[in-house]
């Protein structure tokens, strides 16, 4: 199969939109992204989308591209990608670069979500009806208790997610990590590499990362996007607690250290997911 998918992956700030332009201006490709928060318009600063330098190196799709208000899923973004993926072989591409570390999307495309049961309407009724009288925590420890490997993988604070799992969870009477395939049939072949930083290295750059982005204006942003906050896309990590800074909950320090931890407990929880993926290529910085 000469056509081939390169998916550049790992942690939050590990370096790899650099890494990925790079490789696609070797390649001639463009840049398709694979993140589920920077494909938002309203959110720029908080979700390190790339800069006007890094954007016009080489083409980048699926940056910026529906509001917060719009209905996305995993599932919407697996049918748009792959028929994105599709035209581009088509015009000629022999190598695609993908990059994100979204990884309920990466699935997506690798493996399909064609495979997840429907879903039990009573079931959804339901848990909605909990979800809007007693808050996510509790679906939280529901997943906790029905499937402890999504429970230490998933962002929980992705209300939308957590739901679905819980859904599947009670629907089939199995865990919805159980549902995960092993491959989906793709006319083109699929090559994964990973980013690695060791853990101290990593932690220094979230640290700069979260410090670079105050300095950009984060804290306006999230103020700009204050009657969205109920939304599912803005329950994310660096908007949550300028939420709560803005609401005196908290300090600006305070918010900014809990920014830190959070973006460090998130990529603890990508890390986890991807090191049951044996067909992934770890390189190194000095490797690149």
């Amino acid at each position: 199969m000469s056509r081939k998918l390169i998916i550049v992956l790992g942690p939050t700030a590990s370096g790899k939109t650099d890494y990925s332009i790079r490789l696609a201006q070797s390649l001639g490709s463009p840049v398709i992204s694979c993140d589920s928060r920077q494909i938002y318009k309203e959110m720029s600063i908080g979700t390190a989308v790339p800069d006007a330098q890094q954007l016009a190196a080489v083409r980048h799709y699926f940056i910026q591209t529906i509001s917060v208000t719009d209905y996305y899923t995993a599932g919407t973004y697996e049918t748009e990608a792959l028929a994105l993926i599709s035209r581009l072989f088509a015009e000629g591409h022999e190598n695609l670069v993908m990059c994100g570390g979204s990884m309920f999307y990466i699935d997506a495309v690798c493996n399909s979500l064609s495979h997840v049961p429907t879903a039990d309407l009573s079931v959804r009724k339901e848990l909605q009806t909990r979800l809007e009288t007693e808050g996510i925590e509790p679906l939280r420890d529901t997943l906790r208790t029905l499937d402890p490997e999504a429970y230490a993988t998933m962002d929980l604070s992705n209300t939308q997610r957590v739901f679905r799992a819980v859904e599947i969870c009670l629907t089939t009477g199995k865990p919805y990590s159980s549902f995960r395939p092993s491959g989906a049939a793709r006319d083109f072949e699929i090559e994964k590499i990973g980013i690695f930083r060791p853990r101290e290295e990593l932690y220094a750059r979230i640290d700069r990362r979260v410090d670079a982005m105050l300095s950009a204006g984060l804290i306006e942003e999230v103020r700009s996007l204050q009657r969205y906050r109920s939304l599912t896309a803005l329950k994310t990590v660096g908007y949550r607690e300028i939420f709560s800074y803005l609401d005196g909950e908290l300090s600006q320090e305070k918010a900014a250290e809990d920014i830190k931890t959070n973006t460090r407990h998130y990529a603890k929880r990508q890390l986890s997911w991807w090191r049951r993926d044996p067909s992934i290529r770890w390189i190194t910085p000095t490797e690149e």
